[in-house]
Order: structure tokens, then C-alpha cells, then sequence
């Protein structure tokens, strides 16, 4: 047995959730909410005289609503507080271990008691297992098993969830070639791009009230007007937000790969990517200036870098 394996069976048995109440009781709304989403015409979830009719005491929530009355709020997840020490402990020892990637595999629910509106549910969920190493088409890991126990306010067991997810180390894959997918040019853009293979950036302009405006279009938000010319940018902004790209990895990019939508100075934004920088060193706010990525023969794109300090 490795070490990391025998780390890992440690941990077989724990609590990974201690028991955890959902912020909102089951409620008609939320039922609504989903059964219209689904497409589930049942009537015993809306109407009571229907659920009557097939002896229960009123409506009840659809099963498959368990998982939705225990799900964190949104400041909740914001906050990203591990729900235990146990799960603080597992993903740190799953990470030292380079098991760092996750997929989920296998979600297998069992029902017991229908709840209705007014219930409160709460969960515990458990480490049930983890498996030795295993090789799979994402890379070596580890599947890892755990089970959810949904109870009602009476303590009575709703329904468990035996959830598992690979917790893998991805596999090295090679550097893809090829060219840069290109864009969909049309009468609306064509411009746009004939200017970016001379290295100019210009912004459409109406020239009817001087609204600035990308992406490019044939009619002003602000008018109405068909009239429009183009100005040429200072080249100079800011990075607005950002992400980075590490996979699928396609031909024609480098990665990691950073996507930043571009505040411009004259206020007009657009999606480019950064070069000369890493992605730890991104700031929202950066001051940046115009690069060129000469892709091909056939294909020219703005593109940002850090702005030089006496810039800004």
C-alpha cells in the first residue's frame, strides 16, 4: 500500500458534512419554480385535491427537489468556508498527492419520505470509501465515495445520495498545432479586421449623435442612425475582469491562456488577450496598452500588455 493511499483510508468513515439544515423550508414557489422548468404536469405537487385523491394529506415535492432545499446560499458560497476540518484535511492531502482535477462520476439517490411544504431538511454526509489508485481517460486518481443522508425536522431519513467524484492528476497532453480558428466575418466586421492586419484599432462611431460602440453593428443603441464612420483608439485602457484558460487546449493558443475584457479609454470594451504578463500577475484595474498578435498570414488581433508606468 503507498503512503498517499494509506493517507487517503484514513480518512474512510469521516464526517466530511456535519449535520447541515437548508436556509428555506420546502415551499410552493420553489415547486412551482421547478416543476414548470421540468415539465412535470403531475398535479399532486400543485394541487392538494389531487394528492388527496391518491391518499396522501396534501401536495408534496417532487424527490428530485431533495438536493434543491439543502443547497447553500449565494453568500454562503461566496464566503467559501469548508463545511469541516475533515474536508479541509482531504482536499489538502488529495492536492499534496497532485490529485488536484475533479469530475463527477456517479450520483445514486434513494427515497423514503416525501416532503411538503413547511418541512426543514437537513444532511450529514460521510466519507464511505476511496479507492485505490485507478488509471482512466482523464489521468490517474483516486474515486472517491461519500453518502448523504437527507433527514426531515421529525428526524426521519428522506432519502440518501451516494456521490462519487475522481479526484484525478490530469494527463500530459501534447501541445496542439494548427492555426488560429477564424473569425465570422460579415458586413458588419469585415472593417474591423482589415484595420487590425494594418495594426490599427479603430471604434465604430455613430455619426449622428458620436456614440462609441463595440461590438461593431450596422444600427446606433443610442439613435437609431444606419450612419457611421470609424475613429481610431488611443490604444491605451484597463483590464476590466478576467479569466484563464487552461483546458480544452486548442490549436493556435498558448496557454495558459489569459481572456480579458478590455475597458478602453474612450469607454468602449472588448475581449483580447494579454501578453507580456502571467496570470498570477493580473489585476483587476491593470493599466494595459495595445499589443498585436500577428497569428498568420491571415489573421491580425488586438491584443494588451502591462502599460509602461510613465503611461499612466
Amino acid at each position: 500500500m503507498s503512503e498517499s493511499l494509506s493517507e487517503l483510508e484514513a480518512f474512510e468513515g469521516k464526517t466530511l458534512v456535519p449535520t447541515t439544515w437548508g436556509p428555506d423550508e420546502v415551499n410552493t414557489p420553489m415547486i412551482r419554480h421547478w416543476v414548470e422548468t421540468m415539465g412535470d404536469t403531475n398535479p399532486i405537487y400543485l394541487d392538494d385535491d389531487a394528492a388527496r385523491a391518491t391518499g396522501r394529506d396534501g401536495a408534496v415535492a417532487p424527490a428530485l427537489m431533495t438536493q434543491v432545499w439543502i443547497m447553500r446560499t449565494f453568500a454562503d458560497k461566496m464566503a467559501n468556508n469548508d463545511p469541516s476540518q475533515v474536508w479541509t484535511d482531504l482536499i489538502a492531502t488529495l492536492d499534496g498527492a497532485g490529485f488536484s482535477s475533479v469530475v463527477a462520476t456517479d450520483s445514486d439517490f434513494e427515497f423514503f419520505t416525501e416532503l411538503r411544504p413547511g418541512d426543514r431538511v437537513s444532511f450529514t454526509e460521510v466519507i464511505e470509501d476511496i479507492s485505490g489508485e485507478k488509471s482512466t481517460g482523464l489521468g490517474v486518481g483516486h474515486f472517491v465515495t461519500t453518502l448523504k443522508t437527507y433527514r426531515n425536522g421529525d428526524d426521519e431519513v428522506v432519502a440518501t445520495q451516494r456521490w462519487r467524484t475522481l479526484r484525478f492528476r490530469p494527463k500530459a497532453v501534447e501541445k496542439p498545432t494548427g492555426l488560429r480558428p477564424r473569425p465570422a466575418l460579415n458586413a458588419d466586421n469585415a472593417f474591423w479586421f482589415e484595420a487590425a492586419k494594418e495594426h490599427r484599432l479603430v471604434i465604430q462611431r455613430c455619426t449622428a449623435c458620436s456614440t462609441l460602440r463595440h461590438p461593431t453593428g450596422p444600427m446606433c443603441g443610442q439613435c437609431r442612425s444606419l450612419e457611421w464612420d470609424t475613429v481610431d483608439a488611443s490604444c491605451r485602457g484597463h483590464v476590466y475582469s478576467f479569466v484563464v484558460n487552461h483546458h480544452p487546449q486548442i490549436p493556435g493558443f498558448e496557454y495558459p491562456l489569459i481572456v480579458a475584457t478590455i475597458e478602453l479609454d474612450e469607454g468602449t470594451r472588448l475581449i483580447a488577450n494579454m501578453t507580456g504578463v502571467t496570470p498570477d500577475e493580473v489585476e483587476i484595474g491593470m493599466p494595459v496598452e495595445l499589443d498585436w498578435i500577428d497569428a498568420d498570414p491571415d489573421l491580425t488581433l488586438p491584443a494588451f500588455r502591462p502599460a509602461a508606468r510613465e503611461e499612466y
